[in-house]
């Protein structure tokens, strides 16, 4: 049996109101599979649940789900289908599932997958610990199947930023992973003789001591290099239409 979601109690941010603000250019853009009525505007749709579910750093034609594409663009799955497919691919796995703690696991999902952060503390742990009974399927099919995914984006409306007063877009500034895996990686990557064990390296050096000879000059012949021959012949001038003598 697994463990029910624990409570927590969610912190006032600004996706829970109602926003009375004037659209501008960082209103986030709704994509909904009802307003595309020809083959180019159901591939924006694609690229924009990518660049929503992957970030816009990670969004390459090698992580593209060619068997997903196929069934939205035949209608055979909902919006809502295609970003579970794309959460549970293996690319994203690879890319943000393998190179996170369970904790940034819930607040890169949360942005991605729900449009906000977490509340607090609290609601990341709540939800890794469904990651750890469910695994990471059933963590996302538990965010997908959410009433607050239903409620904000339905069958058919690509996932967004909901309310978004400043700063740039979530999937512009979330990295691919945290600090601690970064500088993990950057300790790694250093091996004997590196920069990193440079005392190491300086200390099993041998240094060898140089005897200097002292040389005098006094003794030094020089030999002439004085030439006893003149240069034979009569000298010829390089351009035959030459005002100068030539002799």
């Amino acid at each position: 049996m697994s463990i029910p979601l624990l409570q927590y109690k969610p912190s006032s941010q600004n996706q829970r109101v109602d926003g009375y603000e004037v659209g501008n250019e960082d209103t986030p853009r709704t994509y909904r599979a009802e307003d595309c009525g020809y083959d180019g505007e159901i591939q924006e749709l694609i690229w924009a649940a990518y660049r929503q579910i992957f970030s816009e750093h990670e969004t390459l034609k090698f992580h593209r789900q060619k068997n997903l594409e196929s069934q939205l663009k035949n209608r055979a799955i909902t919006v809502r289908d295609f970003i579970r497919g794309l959460a549970k691919s293996e690319a994203f796995r690879r890319l943000v599932v393998e190179t996170n703690s369970n904790y940034r696991i819930v607040e890169v999902c949360l942005k991605r997958i729900l449009g906000r952060t977490s509340y607090n503390k609290d609601e990341e742990i709540a939800w890794s610990i469904k990651i750890a009974t469910l695994g990471w399927g059933g963590f996302v099919d538990a965010l997908v199947d959410s009433e607050e995914y239903l409620t904000n984006f339905g069958e058919n409306t690509v996932p967004y930023q909901r309310r978004r007063f400043k700063d740039r877009p979530f999937n512009l500034v979330t990295p691919r992973y945290g600090n601690y895996w970064r500088d993990k990686e950057e300790t790694e990557r250093y091996k004997s003789g590196d920069i990193s064990n440079f005392l190491d390296m300086a200390s099993g050096i041998q240094i060898r001591t140089v005897n200097y000879t002292p040389v005098s000059t006094a003794n030094i012949q020089i030999p002439d290099m004085t030439k006893n021959t003149k240069p034979q012949g009569i000298p010829v001038s390089v351009s035959p239409s030459a005002s100068f003598p030539v002799r």
